[in-house]
């Protein structure tokens, strides 16, 4: 089991006035991770460009290495070669990447020979019993160690014929998407049936099925809770990545809760990406929102109101939109977000309590979180090494005196240069450099 890094506490800045400043984040790890998987798959060497350099896409790139894929890294800019086959007989470290221990085990299915999973401490509660068990029912074998998870080893069969198959999906998307990726390397291809509970994130599937679009590959998701995914070639495809929205969301709600204005650049206006979704969500609880010519913009009003919402589909923007309905005038209710209770870390869990550390009221259940403002004062507060509970606590801090991150550290995971750019945001707003906004603001259909 690889080791964690120490602690890294971070005494979460205040706003000295309404935030104003101009943001770029970084590339988005759900792009990034996925166009690795692909490129590692394709018939020829691809070129990907901007993509997140971030701890879950180091061990990404680690772990396709392992199995025989070439990555040459140039700045910005990877050249990816896929292997004639992919090799066994290795040992993948996961660390907290679902993308990693979900995407991965699927290409080890086609490799000769074992390859065992393992990660950080933490990984072992992430579920994982059902991507393994249609990876057997497809012709694989996989074992864990007595756990419910990681550790755990698959042995592949480089001929796996494909077919049929059904996964419970209900708590997690990556389930489909890993089984999607090697679809088209299955010699009968693929028709994947989802049984159970909703499927949460389904914008991620999408993007999943976007991209394998983009690279010739077949897919019919004409049947809900369906996928058929034509046997073929799946072709090589250069791409420039977007910058992760979702890794915006506290940047965007520092400009909320303070009643300031913050511009993100490059924001795209068309994406698959669920951390768009931040827009609308911003809006509900009273934000303006307008985008001009990939600038987006939120500006803050007086007061924030609280809000009703399904997160359903982008459940990965829990956390901040938890510590925005904090700050707000009036109780919040986001349903449709149980199944982040096997993110990370128990998102509602960890939510709930390090909420009402600071004074609020919160109760969560199966389905998601109450949240009732009260007044908020200073205390630690936990991440449980989960990146989106430090990005809840920053924007906390801003309004909140008092408020220390025990672990910023976890932030690397997506976003390493966080606390730099944080501050950078905060550093602006009490030099009084403007945000640069829009000209003509519209926001996109």
């Amino acid at each position: 089991m690889p080791s964690t890094p120490p602690p890294q506490p971070w005494a979460a800045p205040e706003a000295p006035a309404p935030i104003s400043a101009t943001v770029t984040v970084p590339g988005s790890k759900s792009e990034t991770n996925r166009a690795l998987v692909l490129a590692a798959l394709a018939d020829k060497p691809s070129v990907i460009t901007n993509g997140l350099d971030a701890r879950d896409t180091v061990l990404m790139r680690e772990a396709l290495r392992a199995l025989g894929v070439v990555i040459v890294e140039n700045g910005s800019q990877w050249l990816v070669t896929p292997p004639a086959a992919f090799t066994g007989g290795v040992t993948v470290q996961c660390g907290l990447a679902g993308t990693v221990m979900r995407f991965v085990p699927a290409l080890a299915a086609l490799a000769a020979g074992d390859v065992r999973f393992e990660g950080d401490e933490q990984a072992a509660a992430r579920p994982m019993a059902p991507l393994l068990d249609a990876l057997t029912a497809l012709g694989a074998e996989s074992r864990t160690d007595g756990g419910p998870g990681l550790p755990f080893t698959v042995s592949g069969r480089p001929g796996l014929r494909g077919g049929a198959v059904t996964v419970d999906a209900s708590t997690s998307s990556q389930y489909v998407s890993a089984l999607l990726l090697v679809g088209a390397r299955l010699a009968d291809g693929l028709d994947l049936r989802h049984v159970g509970g909703p499927v949460p994130s389904l914008p991620h599937i999408a993007m999943t099925v976007a991209m394998l679009r983009e690279r010739g590959v077949e897919v019919d998701d004409s049947e809900p809770g369906r996928w058929r995914v034509s046997p073929g070639v799946l072709e090589a495809h250069d791409v420039v990545v977007e910058p992760d929205l979702s890794n915006a969301a506290p940047f965007l709600a520092a400009a909320a809760v303070t009643g300031g204005m913050v511009t993100v650049r490059h924001w795209p206006a068309s994406t698959l990406q669920p951390g768009d979704q931040i827009r609308g969500i911003l809006q509900a609880f009273g934000a303006e929102v307008t985008w001009f010519e990939g600038d987006l913009t939120v500006r803050g009003h007086h007061f924030l109101h609280g809000v009703d919402l399904d997160l359903r589909a982008a459940s990965e923007l829990t956390p901040v939109v938890a510590a925005v309905a904090a700050l707000a005038e009036g109780s919040s209710r986001i349903s449709g977000v149980g199944h982040i209770r096997g993110h990370e870390t128990d998102r509602l869990a960890a939510l709930e309590a390090e909420l009402s550390a600071l004074g609020c009221g919160v109760s969560s259940d199966d389905d998601g979180l109450t949240v009732h403002p009260k007044l908020l004062g200073s205390a630690v507060f936990r991440t449980y090494a989960d990146h989106r509970m430090a990005h809840a606590a920053a924007v906390l801090g801003l309004v909140v005196a008092g408020v220390v991150v025990d672990d910023v550290g976890c932030t690397s995971k997506t976003m390493p240069d966080f606390v730099g750019l944080w501050d950078a945001m905060v550093a602006d707003t009490e030099a009084g450099i403007e945000t640069v906004g829009p000209l003509d603001p519209e926001v996109p259909a």
